[in-house]
C-alpha cells in the first residue's frame, strides 16, 4: 500500500490515454490532480517493452495511431511541442490478396482510387467528401457530447449516417464490384472487433479508411510510451502527480476528494463503489457486453517482412486475411465462441519508419487476431500461417517472438475483460448508451465520481476523448467551470 501525503482537488484511477487526457484538463483548470495507476509505470494500453530481445522496442497493446493524429484533444496538446513525433510511413495501411495482388491505401485519396481500376470512381465519390470534411468529421464524432452540428459538415456527416450504419459488406458490395476496395474498408471496420455481419461497421470503416488520406495512420518514434510520458511530464509541470504502483479496490479511500474519475471497466468502478451504486445501475453495467478477445505477438526480425507485393512492404500496416468475405468469416467465429484457422491479422510494422526500435539492420514486428474472449488457445502457428500466406520466408526473419493470449492480457490490464482491448463492445446500442442508457453517461450515482474510460463516449481508441470529456463534466458539475480551459502549453 503506497502512502498518499495530501488532499488533492481530483483524483483519476487509471492512467491510460484517457485517464491522462482528463488530469491534464482538469489540471488546465487549476486543479490539484492525482492519478492512481496499479502498475509500475503510466500508459495503459500505450505501453512500449522490450519483450524480445534488448534494443528491440515493441508496443505492448496500441501501436498504430490515426485517431491520436486526428482527435480534437491531441490536437490541442500538440505532440510535437512536446517532444512526441508522430511517423507517417509512405502507406498508410494496405491489404494483400492471394496471387500476388494487393488493396493499397496511400495518403492521397487520388491515389488510392487510382490503383481500383474500375471502382475508382466509386471510392473518390464516397470517401472523397469525408476526406475533404475529415477535421469536421472528427471532431463531431469524438466530441458529439460537447458540440453542434458543423454547418459545413453536414453533406459529409449525412453520407456518413447513410453508408455507416449498415454492415460493412452492404456498404461495401453496394458500392463497388471488385475485391480489393471491399477487402480495404473490410479490413480497416475490423478494428472495431465487432462482427462484421452487424450495423455501424460499414461506419467503422469508413472512419479509419478516411483517417487514410485526412490524418494518416503514424507510430510514434520510440514507441507508443513516448505519449505517456509527455502527457505524464506536462501534468507533473503543473503540480499534478502520478502515484504508480497501488491499486484502488475502495472509494472510500478517496473520501473528502471533491471529484474522482475513473479510467476503468464499469464493472470496476461497481466493485470499487460497493453499496454506495444503486441496484438498478448495477444491473445495467452487468448487462454491458464485452466482445472478442485478442492474441498479441511480437517479433524481433533480421530483416523486413518479404511480403511478396513491393507496396505492402511500404505500408504500416497490413491486414491479412484475403477477400472481404473470408475478413467476414474469419471475424464471426471469435463472437461464437470459435478461433478461426485463418484469422483476421492485423499487422504494424514500426521500423519502416523507425529505425530507433531495434539495434542496426535488426526490424520489429507487432500483430494480434481477435479470438473468443477468455480463450487461452495458443494462436502463434495460426497468425504466423496468414503471415507466410503472403509473405514466404517470413519465418526464416524471425530472430525472437513474444506472445500474450487473451487471460495473460487481461492480468497486464483489468480493463481489457477477457482480453478485449475495446472495454466494451462498440455495437450501434452500446455506442448510443455507453456503458449505461443515461443522458449523461459519464456521471454515475455516486456524487462527485465519473467513468472517464473507453467504457464511455465516443468508445475505443487513442484518442484521450473519454477522459477529455468526463472531466468536461466534472469541472462543470463540481467545480462550476462552465468553459472548460484550454491545455497549457509546453514548457520551451
Amino acid at each position: 500500500m503506497v502512502t498518499m501525503s495530501g488532499k488533492p482537488d481530483a483524483v483519476v484511477v487509471g492512467s491510460g490515454p484517457n485517464g491522462l487526457a482528463a488530469a491534464l484538463r482538469l489540471a488546465a483548470a487549476g486543479l490539484q490532480v492525482r492519478v492512481v495507476e496499479r502498475n509500475s509505470r503510466a500508459g495503459g494500453g500505450i505501453r512500449t517493452a522490450e519483450l524480445t530481445r534488448p534494443g528491440f522496442a515493441h508496443d505492448i497493446c496500441a501501436s498504430v495511431h490515426p485517431m491520436a493524429a486526428a482527435a480534437p484533444f491531441f490536437r490541442e496538446f500538440d505532440l510535437l511541442s512536446r517532444g512526441v513525433r508522430l511517423l507517417h510511413p509512405d502507406v498508410p495501411y494496405a491489404h494483400p490478396f492471394d496471387g500476388g495482388r494487393a488493396a493499397v491505401a496511400h495518403r492521397s485519396l487520388a491515389e488510392t482510387a487510382e490503383g481500383l481500376g474500375r471502382d475508382a470512381g466509386a471510392y473518390r465519390r464516397l470517401m472523397g467528401p469525408l476526406a475533404e470534411s475529415g477535421e469536421a468529421v472528427v471532431d463531431f464524432i469524438l466530441g458529439s457530447a460537447f458540440r453542434r452540428l458543423p454547418t459545413r459538415a453536414v453533406p459529409a456527416l449525412t453520407s456518413f449516417a447513410v453508408n455507416g450504419l449498415p454492415t460493412i459488406g452492404w456498404l461495401t458490395r453496394r458500392w463497388f464490384s471488385t475485391d480489393e476496395p471491399r477487402a480495404l474498408l473490410a479490413g480497416a471496420a475490423a478494428h472495431g472487433m465487432l462482427e462484421l455481419t452487424r450495423p455501424i461497421t460499414g461506419g467503422l470503416g469508413l472512419l479509419l479508411g478516411m483517417l487514410a488520406h485526412h490524418s494518416g495512420w503514424p507510430v510514434v518514434e520510440g514507441g507508443s510510451q513516448r505519449m505517456a510520458d509527455a502527457m505524464v511530464t506536462a501534468l507533473e509541470e503543473q503540480g499534478g502527480e502520478v502515484v504508480t504502483g497501488h491499486e484502488v479496490t475502495d472509494l472510500r479511500e478517496f473520501d473528502g476528494v471533491p471529484a474522482v474519475l475513473f479510467d476503468t471497466t464499469p464493472q470496476a468502478f461497481v466493485r470499487m463503489a460497493g453499496d454506495r451504486v444503486h441496484e438498478g445501475y448495477r444491473r445495467w453495467v452487468e448487462r454491458y457486453q464485452h466482445g472478442p478477445g485478442v492474441f498479441k505477438m511480437d517479433w524481433a526480425l533480421s530483416e523486413p517482412v518479404p511480403w511478396t507485393h513491393p507496396d505492402v512492404r511500404r505500408a504500416g500496416t497490413v491486414h491479412l486475411s484475403g477477400t472481404l468475405e473470408e475478413t467476414v468469416a474469419a471475424e464471426s467465429a471469435p463472437s461464437s465462441g470459435r478461433n478461426a484457422d485463418r484469422p483476421f491479422v492485423i499487422a504494424v510494422q514500426p521500423t519502416l519508419v523507425d529505425p530507433t526500435r531495434a539495434p542496426s539492420g535488426g526490424h520489429v514486428l507487432w500483430a494480434y487476431a481477435h479470438v473468443s474472449r477468455g480463450s487461452d488457445v495458443d494462436m502463434r502457428g495460426a497468425i504466423e500461417a496468414q503471415i507466410e500466406r503472403f509473405a514466404p520466408g517470413f519465418r526464416d526473419t524471425v530472430l525472437d517472438r513474444h506472445t500474450m493470449n487473451a487471460p495473460q492480457l487481461e492480468a497486464y490490464n483489468p480493463n481489457y475483460i477477457g482480453g478485449e482491448i475495446s472495454n466494451g463492445e462498440a455495437s450501434l446500442r452500446q455506442m448510443l448508451a455507453r456503458p449505461v442508457p443515461r443522458w449523461n453517461t459519464y456521471k454515475t450515482p455516486v456524487p462527485g465520481t465519473y467513468l472517464a474510460s473507453a467504457a464511455t463516449p465516443p468508445g475505443p481508441a487513442v484518442h484521450g476523448m473519454c477522459g477529455d470529456n468526463a472531466a468536461r463534466v466534472a469541472l462543470r458539475e463540481v467545480f462550476g467551470v462552465r468553459d472548460a480551459p484550454t491545455l497549457r502549453p509546453a514548457r520551451t
